[in-house]
């Protein structure tokens, strides 16, 4: 049995570590075009110098060695026939396969601002690639802006303030994390932010970006008929999954990647998906668990990713600890709240039916490690006789008769 991985990162690495758990004596071919193994969420660490180039990596040393992979480094996948079952690779060989997983990950897409695609001293923060042409453009910038205030922006500006340098951030939406968390959450970083000197551009689009007669960005127009000066611009808004090698393979995508099931196949049989490449899955825990997923039912193992929020973001910028899973706000009056607020801790759920949709809590996370028994064990918090945020791991010690611990509501 020949399994073959595409794709270096969070699902893809996961994914050999469990194909060669279950599967001690099958091939293991892991394609990557990197030539090293590193973690995209912690690249803002290089920035900032707090981790090395080698700190980044999340592999171990002998990670080849020990799992017994063949890895063709520098190498991406160019195309897959899934009727001959073979990827076409960039150096001009086919590999064939029994099974194949893709966790191609994705790629910075420039939105269509006018000059933007154009200008010279315009980056994605997507890989170790655009990090270190980033590091070197900003030793001589003046006027850093971070088109973006999401989770990677945030990284984004955090690394540039461990540099020193000061910043400016550019977000459509009226506040911070908005994908993550409410305004009261979000609001707590934007302060935070705003007083570390970050100038925050908030409810405002990028129209355009100017350059000078040597084609480098020097100012940008904002939707607010403000324009603010700019010599390195740092795009964090546009994702995309690289799926453009699949056209043609027969292989369903949409508009946001590679489509997948809750057990990672794909609509051909013997080809698995995982993280990024499916546009699913932002973050990467989701991406690690995927990764896991697909390779135990490409062994043979049925299992699923049902009971898993891929929307479970973890946050620590200027030190202050965040969770947020799920929705971070109620769609409707039939959703329900439960908010816990004393300045300093903020811990909000919101649920329907009992069910829990949604969480943030920021100061202090350890309540999350009761949220997810709550969740895990599909607990009807509608029944829950004591306050929510009263409930602690002593109420889950309950054992049945298999001896497992669970939570009794009276």
């Amino acid at each position: 049995m020949r399994y073959v991985v595409l794709g270096a990162s969070a699902a893809g690495v996961n994914g050999v570590r469990q194909l060669r758990k279950r599967c001690p004596e099958a091939e293991i071919v892991l394609v990557s075009k990197d030539q090293e193994i590193y973690s995209r969420c912690i690249l803002h660490h290089l920035i900032g110098n707090l981790r090395t180039r080698e700190q980044l990596c999340f592999a171990e040393a002998d990670f080849a060695k020990r799992y017994r992979v063949d890895w063709r480094k520098g190498v991406a996948c160019t195309g897959v026939d899934t009727g001959k079952k073979e990827a076409a690779l960039s150096d001009g060989t086919a590999l064939s396969y029994d099974k194949l997983l893709i966790a191609t990950g994705s790629h910075t897409f420039l939105p269509p601002v006018k000059g933007l695609r154009e200008a010279k001293g315009v980056y994605g923060f997507r890989d170790m690639e655009e990090t270190e042409a980033i590091m070197e453009a900003a030793k001589d910038a003046k006027h850093i802006v971070i088109m973006g205030g999401g989770l990677t922006g945030l990284d984004a500006a955090t690394g540039f303030l461990h540099m020193g340098r000061s910043v400016e951030l550019v977000e459509l939406a009226d506040r911070l994390l908005v994908k993550q968390l409410d305004e009261r959450a979000a609001s707590v970083y934007q302060k935070a932010l705003e007083a570390k000197g970050v100038k925050l551009h908030l409810g405002c689009a990028l129209e355009e970006v100017r350059c000078g007669d040597d084609g480098r960005v020097v100012s940008l127009a904002l939707s607010d008929g403000g324009q603010i000066p700019c010599d390195l611009l740092v795009v964090t808004a546009g994702v995309r999954s690289n799926v453009e090698f699949l056209e043609g393979s027969g292989l369903e995508l949409d508009s946001y990647g590679l489509v997948i099931d809750p057990q990672g196949r794909t609509n051909v049989a013997d080809v698995y998906g995982a993280g990024d490449v499916t546009g699913r899955s932002p973050i990467w825990p989701a991406a690690v668990k995927q990764g896991m997923v697909a390779a135990d039912n490409m062994a043979g193992i049925e299992t699923g990713m049902e009971d898993f929020f891929a929307s479970k973001s973890t946050m620590n910028f200027l030190d202050i600890p965040t969770m947020s899973l799920g929705l971070p706000e109620k769609p409707d009056d039939t959703y329900e709240e439960i908010v816990e607020d004393t300045g300093d801790q903020y811990r909000k759920v919101i649920h329907k039916g009992g069910t829990i949709y949604g969480a943030i809590l920021q100061g202090d996370l350890a309540y999350g490690g009761v949220l997810t028994q709550l969740i895990a064990r599909k607990i009807d918090v509608s029944r829950v006789k004591k306050p929510l945020f009263s409930i602690d791991y002593s109420d889950f010690f309950h054992t049945g008769d298999n001896f497992e611990f669970y939570y009794e509501v009276t």
